[in-house]
């Protein structure tokens, strides 16, 4: 899938589009097993309390706040959380309510290294590192094939046409 075109510039096309790994996920499955089997398990117990339906509905909406807490948010920023590199530069947004965007061009990353655990080697992700012109370099983390964006990534900025200095351009020319 794409992203939008009205984010792009004219001539720009979007190379990678990609959410964060899967295994940002797994918590928040894991909270909402936990929480249904502990709502079940305390509806059961109740069951035999003069006040048991009030329990139930307390229980219910503690189970929601619960759900909506621990699943939902985080399942929806990980949804809304999008790297993309593009033919121009590298994109970052992420954020349900408050949008947060990140824009390196292409042109200013010194370099792009990658990291990755035993566990994210398993798994197929990593930390994607690139180095710009800023103070510090930024760390994308859970990139899905990091390995492959990694190289992808230094493809398009060896590639890029507004570079200043390609050897091709000057062996053609006959200036070399």
């Amino acid at each position: 899938m794409a992203y939008p075109d009205d984010l792009l510039s004219p001539g720009e096309h979007v190379v990678l589009h990609k959410h964060p790994h899967w295994k940002a996920l797994l918590l928040p499955v894991l909270a909402f097993l936990v929480v249904v089997g502990a709502g079940s398990w305390l509806a059961a117990v109740v069951s035999d309390l003069s006040w048991a339906s009030a329990a139930r509905i307390a229980i219910a909406a503690a189970a929601l706040v619960l759900v909506w807490w621990l699943t939902l948010t985080p399942v929806l920023r990980w949804r809304t959380t999008h790297f993309i590199v593009t033919s121009d530069r590298v994109m970052y947004r992420e954020g349900v309510l408050k949008r947060t965007g990140l824009d390196i061009p292409l042109t200013r990353i010194n370099s792009v290294r990658f990291e990755h655990s035993l566990l994210d080697r398993v798994l197929g992700c990593g930390t994607l590192v690139v180095e710009s012109a800023s103070d510090e370099p930024l760390e994308f983390d859970d990139i899905p094939g990091v390995e492959r964006v990694h190289s992808l990534l230094y493809r398009e900025i060896n590639d890029n046409p507004d570079d200043d200095f390609r050897p091709e351009d000057r062996v053609s020319d006959g200036r070399a």
